[in-house]
């Protein structure tokens, strides 16, 4: 069958992994969820729920009181439950959690931003092909320049390593251009961890090249599919990954260790950067 629409996220698992791809998109294979995920999830709907209120009230302790709020209204889905093994645990993961959502405000000053669009849904044809997505938050300057913004509760990478990490925002600022016909001026990867602010300035130039990018990264994922072969990448990341037990890369590790073991030969900030990074 093939693709119908592209996500930034899953456009980034075929770069780095096809065989994650597959085991994601093609499979549909579910993912444990992590305390951490759990973490990203509340504290993202208490930053979009905090740019409800009028300025003055973004205050740190509102912000506690929208993650709590958001908890208490997910906590009993699914995927959350049985997560902590006690109210102990569960009460630390609060705790760790609230220290890194103060982080926020040495970052932005809430007073400040104005966003026009959270959490926005977005489906978006470009030639023959669609991608789908949803923003974080995308902001209008006093000056009317468009900014980006993705929020991160993980840690942020070096700088030098920080590149690839702006994949999914490119494709965000790309959308946004087709949508409304402006061009965001920036895009933002804010690290709540650290905390960091990595910064990007965007052009036309580099949103034509994502464009084509994805053209071509929609025909790989295409004949992937039709000729079912997904090549695992083995990668930094692997350590991290569900599905290292299901990998054939890590199937053919286990066997060429095994049989070596019997003598047998085998065959073979806040830290702020803005980013003067290659596009």
């Amino acid at each position: 069958m093939p693709l119908e629409t592209l996500s930034p996220s899953r456009a980034s698992d075929f770069k780095l992994c096809p065989q994650l791809f597959k085991f994601r998109s093609i499979d549909k294979l579910p993912e444990p969820t992590t305390v951490h995920q759990a973490r990203g999830t509340t504290a993202h709907l208490a930053l979009q729920n905090l740019y409800d209120l009028a300025p003055a009230e973004r205050t740190p302790e509102k912000l506690y009181d929208l993650f709590r709020d958001a908890w208490t209204e997910i906590r009993g889905e699914e995927e959350f439950l049985d997560l902590f093994t006690t109210m102990e645990e569960e009460r630390d993961w609060g705790v760790d959690s609230m220290k890194l959502l103060a982080n926020y405000f040495s970052v932005e000053n809430p007073l400040e931003v104005h966003p026009l669009e959270r959490e926005m849904d977005m489906l978006e044809p470009l030639g023959d092909i669609t991608i789908r997505g949803i923003l974080d938050r995308i902001d209008e300057t006093p000056t009317g320049e468009l900014i980006i913004t993705d929020y991160k509760t993980g840690k942020a990478p070096p700088e030098r390593f920080a590149e690839p990490a702006f994949f999914a925002l490119k494709i965000y600022a790309l959308l946004i251009r087709e949508k409304l016909g402006r061009t965001p001026a920036e895009v933002r990867l804010l690290y709540l961890n650290g905390p960091t602010l990595y910064r990007l300035a965007i052009t036309d130039g580099q949103l034509d090249a994502m464009n084509q990018q994805l053209q071509a990264l929609w025909k790989a994922i295409d004949r992937a599919i039709e000729s079912q072969t997904f090549p695992p990448r083995v990668n930094k990341l692997c350590d991290w990954c569900s599905y290292q037990d299901l990998c054939p890369a890590f199937a053919e590790n286990s066997a060429t260790t095994a049989v070596a073991a019997f003598g047998t030969s085998a065959s073979p900030e806040p830290n702020t950067v803005s980013a003067g990074l290659a596009t």
